[in-house]
Formats: structure tokens, sequence, C-alpha cells
């Protein structure tokens, strides 16, 4: 089910989520198996944490990885992966199912790669849903500040690398 903050996100701007059985969409590569699209084409949600303490959500493309030097130059600080607990915390979304749809203090990026596709799925808050968009709704939305933070022709993964 999608939380309420982000069904009044959706239903603001004319959008509905795909909605599927629970636990069916919890990566990038089970999330585009399932809506039957590419693995880039899943917004991928990963909260980092800047050494300031302040907390960034990516959005990038499912089967890229982000690079940490590149993070790091985007923010300003050295960057390392949220963890399960300070991403539930920080977003009100378990991993696997992070919306960028409803933040609060929170900056959004959203990686350039992304631009590529004419739609794009972030997850709506859970990890059984995707919301067919546009990246330039997308960045509208969310208000993201576009990026390049990924790491060049890597395989899809979790995680930040050097």
């Amino acid at each position: 089910m999608v939380p309420e903050k982000v069904r009044k996100v959706l239903d603001t701007y004319h959008l509905t989520a795909l909605e599927f059985e629970p636990g069916s969409t919890p990566t990038s590569v089970d999330a585009a198996r399932r809506i039957g699209v590419a693995v880039g084409q899943i917004a991928k949600s990963m909260l980092l944490k800047a050494k300031t303490g302040q907390f960034y959500l990516v959005l990038c493309p499912g089967d890229k990885r982000i690079c940490s030097k590149k993070a790091r130059q985007a923010i300003g600080s050295r960057v390392r992966m949220a963890q399960g607990e300070e991403t539930a915390q920080i977003t009100g979304f378990k991993p696997g199912g992070v919306c960028p749809f409803g933040l609060d203090d929170v900056e959004v990026l959203i990686d350039q790669g992304l631009s590529q596709y004419e739609t794009i799925y972030p997850a709506a808050g859970n990890d059984a849903s995707g919301v067919p968009i546009t990246f330039a709704q997308l960045q509208a939305i969310t208000q993201a500040r576009v990026v390049d933070v990924m790491q060049a022709e890597e395989p899809a993964g979790p995680g930040i690398v050097p």
C-alpha cells in the first residue's frame, strides 16, 4: 500500500503508482523485471550521509553505482551510505522502497544518467511499487539538483565505489 504522504504527491501531480504483491520490487533488478523495463530505468534511491551530518537522497539509474569521488564533489563533503535504520528514520521509508516524494530536510540529487530514458520508475514508498514518470517531472516535483555521480560502466549493485 502506498503511504498517504506519497499518495498526496501522486494525486497532486496526477501520477499513478504501479502496485504489486508485497516484497516483489526491493531491488532495481526485481523492479525492472516486474515492471518489464530496463534496469537503468529504475530510479534507485540511495540515502547518503555527509561527514557534516547532512543527508542526501541520490536518485540514479538502477544499473549503476555511485562513484564516491563524484559524490564528494557534488556534495562538497565525504559521504557514506546511510544505514538501514538511518534510512527509515530520515526518509520514513524502509530500504528497498525509498520514495523521493514528501521528504523533509533531505536534499534530493538526481543523476543525469536517468535523463536518457523516456520513462523512469522511482519507488512509491514500499518494496512493491513503481511510479512511471519522466526525468523532468521527477526533477521538478522533488526540486532535485541534477548531478553526475555515477561510476562509468560498472555492473549493478548497491553502494558506493571508490
